[in-house]
C-alpha cells in the first residue's frame, strides 16, 4: 500500500469515527431524568411501581404525565389564582371551595366493559362534574342492570354468533335477550314522557331523558342512577345512534309525539364550560364525545387541563386521532396548558389512573349550590 493510499484510509477512518462518535454536550441533557425502571428486588410496592413509570419511557411515561395532569385538576382551587384588577375578595371561603370543573367523556365500548364500574365510582362520589357519552354508553349501563354481559373471544365467528342470537363487542358477548328486556323496561317510560310532554309541557332534551332513565332504573350499580342522584349532567348529542334510538323508532309508531330538543343541551354544555373558573377534560376514546367536550371548551378559549386516552393516530386527519396540540390551534385547549395523550387502550390504563388520582387525592366536595347561567 502506498503512503498516499494509507493517508486516504486514515482520513476515511477518522471521518467514520467522527460520524459514529459525534460529540454530545452534557449541557443539552441538564435536568432530564435518567431512564430507570422498577426493581422488583425492592419487593412488590404498587405505589412505587407506578411512580417508576415517570422514568420508564414510552407510554409508561405518558401515563405518569396523565396522572400528574389529573392530580393538577383535582387540587386546583380558585384561591390559587391571584385576584384580577376588577375583582374583590368578597368571599375568601368560596374561593377556596371553587374547584376545577372536570368533563369526562367515554365511548360506549367502555361501559360494555368493566371500565363501567370505574366510571360509576367517579360519578357515585361526585368526582366529575359533566359527562359526555354515546347512545351505547347510556343504554349499555341500563342493560347491565337488567342482564349481564359475558366474556368471549375476538376470534368468534360472526355468522355463528348471529344464528345463536349473540352480539359481539370486541371479546364481549351480549345476548339479544338483553335488548328485549331493555325494550320491556324503557317503552313504558317513554309513554310517561310523552304524557308529561303533553300535560305538563315538559321539554325533553337528551340530558333530561338520561336523567329520567337514571331515576327510573333505581339501581346503585348504574352510572346514571348516581348521575341523577348527584345532579351530574350527562350529555349525549347522538342519543338515537343505538338501541335507545331503535326503541324510540318503534315507540314513535305506537305512541307518536315524543320530541327531544338538541339545542337545549348545546346551550347547557357550552354554558358549563363558558362560566367555569377552570376546566379539565378527561376523554376516553374519540369520535363525537371527544369533539363535543373540546368544542364546549372553545367558548372559554380552551380547557386548562386535558388528558386523552385512545389508540387513534393523527395521519388520517381525524379528530379522534388528533393530538391535543391540534385542539390548542382551535382554542379548545389553552395555549399554556400541558395536555397529555396516552396511546393506549383505556381498559388497561384508566383503572391505574383513577387509583393514582381520584382514589388517593380527591376530597369530598361541599354540597352543590344551584347553578344559574346568565344570558350573554
Amino acid at each position: 500500500m502506498t503512503s498516499t493510499n494509507s493517508s486516504n484510509t486514515d482520513k476515511e477512518l477518522d471521518s467514520a469515527k467522527n460520524a459514529v462518535f459525534l460529540q454530545s454536550n452534557s449541557a443539552d441533557l441538564q435536568g432530564k431524568p435518567e431512564i430507570r425502571g422498577y426493581d422488583f428486588n425492592q419487593g412488590l410496592n404498587y405505589e412505587k411501581l407506578f411512580e417508576s413509570y415517570k422514568t420508564t419511557g414510552f407510554q409508561a411515561s405518558g401515563l405518569a404525565d396523565a396522572i400528574k395532569e389529573i392530580n393538577r385538576m383535582i387540587s386546583w382551587r380558585l384561591s390559587d389564582e391571584p385576584l384580577k384588577e376588577d375583582e374583590q375578595d368578597d368571599d375568601p371561603e368560596e374561593r377556596k371551595q371553587t374547584r376545577c370543573k372536570i368533563f369526562l367523556g367515554y365511548t360506549s365500548n367502555l361501559v360494555s366493559s368493566g371500565v363501567r364500574e370505574i366510571i360509576k365510582y367517579l360519578v357515585q362520589h361526585s368526582m366529575v362534574d359533566v359527562i359526555v357519552t354515546t347512545a351505547g354508553g347510556v343504554e349499555e349501563d341500563f342493560i347491565k342492570c337488567l342482564a349481564p354481559t359475558f366474556l368471549g373471544e375476538f376470534s368468534l365467528n360472526g355468522a355463528d354468533l348471529r344464528r345463536k342470537g349473540l352480539n359481539r363487542i370486541g371479546n364481549l358477548l351480549v345476548p339479544n335477550d338483553n335488548y328485549c328486556k331493555f325494550e320491556d323496561w324503557i317503552l313504558p317510560i317513554l309513554d310517561k314522557m310523552v304524557e308529561e310532554q303533553t300535560t305538563e309541557k315538559t321539554l325533553w332534551t337528551p340530558s333530561k331523558v338520561i336523567n329520567r332513565l337514571g331515576k327510573e332504573i333505581n339501581n346503585e350499580d348504574s352510572i346514571y342512577y348516581w348521575a341523577w342522584k348527584n345532579d351530574i349532567p350527562v350529555f349525549c348529542p347522538a342519543l338515537t345512534d343505538g338501541s335507545i334510538g331503535d326503541m324510540m323508532y318503534f315507540h314513535s309508531y305506537k305512541t307518536p309525539g315524543l320530541v327531544v330538543d338538541l339545542i337545549g343541551d348545546i346551550r347547557a354544555i357550552n354554558n358549563h364550560a363558558a362560566y367555569a373558573k377552570h376546566t379539565g377534560i378527561i376523554i376516553l376514546g374519540g369520535g363525537v364525545i371527544k369533539h363535543h367536550i373540546c368544542n364546549a371548551n372553545l367558548f372559554r378559549n380552551g380547557a386548562d387541563y386535558a388528558v386523552y386516552i385512545n389508540t387513534g393516530q393523527e395521519f388520517d386527519g381525524s379528530d379522534s386521532g388528533a393530538r391535543p396540540d391540534e385542539a390548542v390551534s382551535w382554542g379548545k385547549i389553552k395555549i399554556d396548558a400541558k395536555p397529555v395523550k396516552i396511546y393506549c387502550e383505556a381498559s388497561i390504563v384508566f383503572p391505574i389512573i383513577v387509583a393514582e388520582t381520584f382514589v388517593k387525592h380527591f376530597q369530598k366536595k361541599e354540597p352543590k349550590k344551584p347553578q344559574t347561567f346568565k344570558l350573554f
